[in-house]
């Protein structure tokens, strides 16, 4: 049984640094990414592909990741979603606008990493890291699980900080909560857009590098996959909560290991939409969201 925890908090925490820019992104500014799986998987590909001709290790290939996912998201938004935000005759329309063109730049890296793997699974082969197992009480831990942890840990502690405590934090807040005062009152949403996509696109750049090196290698559609989740995850711990989606990833992830230890695996698909058909009639704002419009 506490092999099963050690696994769900390693696999919690992966979840955790997926959503964790995605929930802050629809809870402040308002934009529901679809594309996070695309950037997640195509950050995770870049690097692969540099590692193939230079040999690196796990720290420079998670800052490699973590860069090309920051760039990329920035990219979208500057290119994309500020453009619909600016176009669209309001809000409402401007939100299902991004939806729709999320899911439309999302199938973009999906398409290129396909082509390019021929759909094969692709990781890190030549990296210099390799994954030592620590063993302590009948119990296993990676090395790789372990920086997993302390990613997960360090950067959710770090961003509530700094959305907590910080003027730029403050400011996003009050952009989650009130647009139009905000920007009256001086806040200049458009950079504060472009930071919370980079941080968020970053985040599930070094998701992708640490998912790979835990298992091995991942897939094209691999991101397509964690979507659901991460959907899942924000729902259950409320729209733009850190503490929340971290209580929504650790939910997540025991009730799959759970379900995968005790029924083979079948199931285990099934536990993300459960779950968030469950909140959505028992409490839609969430575990720790509030009953605003827009919640921070």
């Amino acid at each position: 049984m506490s092999q099963l925890v050690i696994d769900a908090l390693v696999l919690g925490s992966i979840y955790l640094l997926f959503c964790l820019g995605m929930s802050i992104s629809w809870g402040t500014i308002d934009i529901l990414n679809f594309a996070h799986g695309g950037i997640f998987m195509f950050s995770a590909f870049v690097a692969s592909q540099i590692v193939s001709h230079v040999e690196l290790g796990l720290v420079a290939i998670c800052v490699i990741s973590a860069v090309v996912g920051a760039v990329v998201s920035a990219a979208i938004d500057v290119l994309a979603f500020q453009p619909i935000l600016r176009r669209a005759k309001n809000q409402r329309t401007a939100e299902l606008q991004i939806l729709i063109g999320g899911i439309g730049i999302g199938t973009i890296p999906v398409a290129i990493v396909q082509f390019y793997t021929l759909s094969e699974p692709f990781g890190f082969l030549r990296s210099t890291y390799e994954t030592t197992v620590h063993s302590f009480g009948g119990m296993r831990l990676s090395s790789t699980g372990l920086v997993v942890l302390g990613c997960a840990l360090v950067l959710t502690a770090s961003i509530a900080y700094w959305l907590k405590n910080t003027s730029h934090g403050l400011a996003l807040r009050a952009i989650g909560v009130d647009p139009e005062t905000a920007e009256l009152m001086g806040v200049k949403r458009r950079q504060l857009s472009l930071l919370t996509m980079g941080i968020s696109g970053g985040l599930a750049g070094l998701a992708g590098a640490l998912l790979t090196f835990n298992l091995g290698a991942i897939t094209a559609e691999s991101g397509e996959t964690l979507l659901i989740k991460a959907f899942a995850i924000i729902i259950l711990g409320g729209v733009g909560s850190t503490g929340g989606a971290a209580l929504g990833a650790m939910i997540l992830a025991f009730s799959e290991v759970l379900v995968l230890r005790y029924t083979g695996g079948g199931w285990v698909d099934a536990v993300g939409f459960g779950l968030i058909l469950a909140v959505l009639l028992l409490r839609p704002q969430g575990i720790f969201g509030k009953k605003e419009v827009r919640r921070v």
